[in-house]
Parts: structure tokens; sequence; C-alpha cells
């Protein structure tokens, strides 16, 4: 088995056995969705209707404005690897509950050792405070975090403000696009010797 079908069987082993009660309600599981091989993964919250839907993850205006934005730094959707913290939706796209959070954790933990990112890209503060519950996406965001979890390979971190609040806030939208720039750069510095996160 090569990496992308270990992924498929992965998600689809996950599928079965998850406990998250999200699962009653969800039309389907949400899987990852990129490449196996992928230098980033990029962490959503939860899917939404059209994810819900499709099963693909970041299917809506909030993934047209995220495939917009790797276009800007020379990639596809097919170059980088995109799931969520949770991987059914939430009834009425509710925030997901801490328990769903944690019945959903080893699913995203194995995708993440399995694939092994240099760079995790945290899109939103739920996503991030999965990982790091005190820090604040205002000040947070854009910035690179070096940190090594028992639980995970990649040590690097990168949270920005999620892509469907900046649809909506024009300010935003602009630092996430300045900070979503940033990421070419934040690669060659992981690639570098001597890195200082």
């Amino acid at each position: 088995m090569d990496k992308k079908e270990k992924l498929q069987a992965l998600n689809e082993d996950w599928s079965l056995k998850n406990t998250c009660v999200l699962k009653k309600t969800a039309t389907q599981a949400v899987f990852g969705h990129g490449s196996a091989n992928a230098e980033i993964v990029f962490i959503g919250e939860a899917p939404g209707k059209s994810e819900d839907e499709q099963g693909i993850p970041f299917v809506g205006a909030a993934g047209k404005f995220l495939a917009e934005m790797l276009g800007d730094i020379g990639l596809k959707r097919e170059d980088i690897y995109i799931t969520n913290i949770v991987k059914y939706r939430p009834p009425n796209n509710r925030d997901p509950e801490p328990s769903e959070k944690e019945a959903c954790a080893p699913w995203l933990y194995e995708e993440l050792n399995l694939i092994q990112p240099k760079l995790v890209v945290f899109l939103g503060r739920h996503s991030m405070l999965n990982f790091f519950p005190d820090l604040k996406i205002s000040e947070a965001h854009g910035k690179l975090i070096h940190k090594k979890f028992k639980h995970i390979k990649t040590e690097y971190f990168l949270p920005l403000y999620h892509p469907a609040a900046a649809l909506y806030n024009g300010g935003m939208r602009d630092t996430l696009k300045e900070d979503f720039a940033l990421i070419p750069k934040i690669l060659k510095k992981i690639d570098a010797p001597n890195v200082v996160a």
C-alpha cells in the first residue's frame, strides 16, 4: 500500500469505529482531502452544509477563497491536505462540543502522523485552540509557532484567520491574504538549518 492508499484506509477505518455523536445527525463523515505527501496540512473546525452533502472539506465560499489564496502562492488544492478537527457537521453549524472534538482527535493525529507535514496551518481560532488553548487568534495569526507534542511528529504551526470570517470582513480578508503570503518563506525557514521559530 502506498501512502495515499494508507490514508484512504485510515479514514475509512476511523469512519467505522469513530464514536462521535455527530455521526447520528450528519449525512456522512467528511474525510480530509488532498495529497498524502503534502508539506502543508490545513486544519479547519468542522464541516458545514456543503461539505456534509459532498463529503469534501472546504467546498463552499470559504473553500473558493482558500483556493484563490493558494493560487497566489503558487499552490493548488491537490498540493496540500485539508481536514477538520471534527469530521462530522454539527447541527445548524453550531460549534463542536469538547466531547465531539475529543472523539475525533485520535483520527486527526493519525492523519497528521501518516502525512508528516512540515507545517500545520490552523484555519480559525477553533482549530488553533485545539492545540494551543491559551492563545488568542488576534495576537497569534501569521506567527510561526514551534512546539513539540507527544502525540504528533509535526513541530511547526501557523495560526490564520478562518477564510469564512474574512469573507464578511474586508480588513480581515486583507490580513489573511498577507499572512497567507508568508507561507512559502516559512517553509524555507523550516528547511533551513538552525531554524529559529
